[in-house]
């Protein structure tokens, strides 16, 4: 019988779970006002989902239609694993908030009169494997497990508590990560290196080997889910000058995605680059590239005779307003050159994580050799939100690198890099809390 807290979290992470959440139900927290997962769309950070896609049958008459993505959302009881098949997350831009939905259709073990009632006091609590599952587990108020819970002391993100895999031996990730970067510290000069697939540490030559070095120290191995992690955090590294000042040497890339739509998809990639690129300035014979600073800030790139527009976003209000809008390269006569939809964006940006250390670092050579720093920045919930109100002020701009080869030849190559970026400095921007921690012991 699952009597205690303990017992709940020990089921959860029997079936796999990494992380557990949990959120305390008001009285519209049911299956008909479905469960509302906080005011913008940092949750869509916190629960893996599926692809969002608009589901224009969802709400007729509505303002606009309705953005959803599919949950891999399973009960857990004393019985077992039971798969909520239309359990889903739907979004509310107009707001904006998250809201989940479809919990309890199609599944004959899902808690009905608990997730249909409108009693205070209940408690839902939420497990994340690395597989991208979400597993449920609800209790009513006045129950042991409940009491239990609400006689603690949890960490919070956004609408969540975190709690530990287990109360005998209760760890704040926070805690961990920040003793991990001490002893990281204290190591001084540590030799350039990359972790295999067997965990072993290897000597890494390349240039770019400070993010490696550092997540080989912290034995962070990638998994299906999301990008590698330890214990929940990002673990980002950035090259500075010293210790002193912390001045980055270059802007933070925030993520990578393709164009989904203009001339960039209805042509190719390599037509595109060609029409709007230009000759190698550097002299390189028989190389075209497309590169350049694109913000809502900036007029007209004077190499590529193209701008950047941001549609379908009320800035002021920080919502969006029209789910088919986006960002797109637009030229001097409104041609689209490349466009990123709504959705295709929020894809990439939700597979950030909620929480993130950023590790400034120091590097020699030879041999290659790296240092990181006494202060590192403290980031929680990141939200799509965000990124859109710094896009439009000019805090993050579009910062391509793109090269066409052996344009003579015939055998054209083609490197893609379409990245976008932000400079340290506003970093912040991006999450709704921050601190500057000392690692230092």
């Amino acid at each position: 019988m699952i009597d205690s807290l303990a017992r709940v979290l020990a089921l959860l992470t029997h079936h796999g779970a990494y992380r557990i959440y949990a959120k305390r139900l008001s009285p519209n927290d049911n299956s008909k006002n479905q469960v509302y997962l906080g005011g913008g769309f940092a949750a869509l950070n916190v629960l893996p989902h599926g692809e969002i896609y608009v589901d224009a049958t969802s709400r007729a008459g509505s303002k606009q239609d309705r953005p959803k993505a599919a949950l891999r959302f399973f009960w857990i009881n004393e019985d077992g694993k039971h798969l909520a098949p239309d359990a889903n997350l739907i979004l509310y831009p107009d707001y904006p908030e998250v809201r989940m939905s479809g919990f309890l259709r199609g599944c004959k073990s899902a808690p009905n009169r608990l997730m249909a009632s409108r009693d205070g006091g209940r408690v839902l609590f939420l497990g994340v494997t690395r597989e991208g599952q979400v597993l449920g587990f609800v209790t009513d108020g006045g129950s042991p497990i409940s009491n239990q819970f609400n006689s603690g002391a949890w960490p919070t993100l956004g609408v969540f508590l975190e709690l530990p895999l287990s109360l005998d031996a209760p760890t704040d990730p926070k805690a961990v990560l920040l003793a991990e970067l001490c002893r990281i510290h204290d190591l001084h000069w540590i030799g350039s290196q990359k972790l295999a697939r067997t965990g072993a540490k290897r000597p890494y030559a390349a240039r770019n080997g400070g993010g490696y070095t550092l997540e080989a120290e912290l034995g962070v191995q990638p998994n299906g889910y999301a990008e590698p992690d330890f214990m929940g955090w990002e673990v980002k590294q950035y090259g500075v000058r010293d210790f002193v000042r912390f001045a980055p040497k270059s802007a933070v890339t925030l993520f990578t995605p393709e164009p989904t739509g203009g001339f960039y998809k209805t042509g190719t990639a390599e037509k595109f680059v060609e029409r709007f690129g230009y000759v190698d300035k550097s002299g390189k014979p028989d190389r075209i590239n497309f590169g350049g600073v694109y913000s809502c800030q900036k007029v007209v790139h004077a190499d590529t005779g193209l701008r950047m527009t941001l549609n379908g976003f009320d800035a002021e209000a920080g919502r969006i307003t029209n789910m088919d809008g986006g960002l797109a390269l637009i030229t001097k006569d409104g041609e689209e050159a490349a466009t990123w939809s709504f959705s295709g964006l929020m894809a990439h940006w939700n597979r950030k994580h909620a929480q993130a250390a950023y590790v400034p670092s120091l590097y020699r050579t030879p041999p290659p050799e790296y240092r990181y720093g006494p202060q590192v920045l403290l980031c929680e919930q990141t939200d799509f939100i965000l990124f859109l109100k710094a896009f439009a002020m000019g805090a993050v701009y579009y910062d391509p690198a793109l090269k066409l080869e052996r344009m003579a030849s015939g055998k054209q190559e083609l490197h893609r890099r379409s990245q976008f970026r932000i400079h340290h400095s506003n970093l912040v921007r991006m999450y709704h809390r921050h601190e500057i921690v000392s690692v230092t012991s």
